[in-house]
């Protein structure tokens, strides 16, 4: 009688298969094999989110947009941005003041005397020199002493009559009145226009500056003026384009 064994090959060489691959996807230290790990990542539902080979590591830092990322000694990241800055001047630049090296300075003495209505009225000029703008800030001082020394000095400033902020363009001049009295009440008639202080050219500072000094023009502007002073001080006034 012959006895069949084929069922019974089959059978050990299904078992053999099996083994076989087992040992495949485990060889003996708990490392799958890559195919397995491809399957399973194929296999993976449509909500889940993979992790691209680039991703930086936890806890790196990102450099913005137009920037750089710097790693300083000590492990922290800085971040530098790439924008630009601006200038605290605005492109405009910054207006230079008015000094005596920039500027020129006239000195008118009054077309008349003064009355019992009104005072007299020298002019202060002004005169940009330079080939840019310049601002006048702060109050300007005039000092007249007597030519012959008989008398004190005498001044006045406009600070309390207009010292804000007058810019002056190149070539351009502004003008201020000086108003004072020219009267000597205390005299004899002859002596009537004739004051302490007779001054035959004057000690101008504008503000924050030194003072330079300048001969008292007549009032149609030709050389020979006199700044004839009645009392112990005059009155400056603001400075105006003219």
């Amino acid at each position: 009688m012959r006895t069949t064994t084929r069922p019974a090959l089959l059978a050990v060489g299904a078992v053999a298969t099996l083994a076989l691959s087992l040992t495949a996807c485990n060889d003996g230290s708990g490392t799958q094999d890559s195919a397995v790990g491809t399957s399973a990542s194929s296999a993976a539902p449509s909500g889940a989110t993979s992790v691209p080979a680039s991703a930086p590591a936890a806890g790196s830092a990102s450099a913005p947009s137009g920037g750089s990322v710097s790693a300083p000694s000590g492990g922290r990241t800085s971040t530098s941005g790439g924008g630009s800055s601006s200038s605290g001047a605005g492109g405009g630049g910054v207006t230079a003041a008015c000094t005596t090296k920039n500027t020129s300075v006239t000195f008118l003495q009054s077309s008349g005397h003064a009355s019992d209505a009104q005072p007299a009225a020298a002019t202060l000029k002004i005169t940009n020199s330079s080939g840019a703008p310049c601002t006048i800030v702060g109050p300007t001082t005039v000092v007249a002493a007597d030519d012959q020394g008989k008398a004190s000095p005498v001044s006045g400033d406009n600070s309390k009559d207009g010292s804000d902020a007058v810019d002056v363009p190149a070539g351009a001049a502004v003008v201020a009145d000086v108003l004072y009295n020219d009267v000597n009440s205390e005299g004899t008639t002859s002596a009537r226009f004739t004051c302490p202080v007779q001054a035959s050219h004057v000690k101008v500072a504008l503000p924050k500056d030194v003072g330079t000094t300048v001969n008292v023009m007549k009032a149609n502007g030709s050389p020979g003026g006199v700044f004839s002073v009645c009392g112990t001080d005059f009155k400056v006034g603001a400075f105006a384009a003219r």
